[in-house]
């Protein structure tokens, strides 16, 4: 395969996220996953109640490079102990 058909199956990956996803028949009718609708109404409720608390979004967070790696780091602990939490109970 050459460089150019790279370039044009790349466009094309594209081109089909920019439509929404995969088309399940000629009337342009675009079939979606519940699960992944439901996960993303989620991710969205959650920006909604962090930018009320925190004033601001993610995207204009000032926390630094250090900073997120810190709420990084203390997410990935409670889910440790979730983890952990879980295990225990049998």
């Amino acid at each position: 395969m050459g460089l150019e058909n790279v370039y044009q199956m790349s466009d094309s990956v594209t081109k089909f996220f920019e439509m929404g996803g995969y088309i399940t028949n000629h009337t342009n009718e675009r079939k979606t996953d519940k699960i992944v609708d439901d996960v993303i109404k989620r991710f969205k409720d959650r920006s909604t109640i962090g930018i009320e608390k925190y004033g601001t979004t993610l995207y204009d967070s000032p926390d630094g490079f250090y900073g997120f790696l810190n709420h990084l780091q203390e997410e990935l602990m409670d889910a440790t102990l979730y983890i952990e939490k879980l295990k225990q109970q049998k």
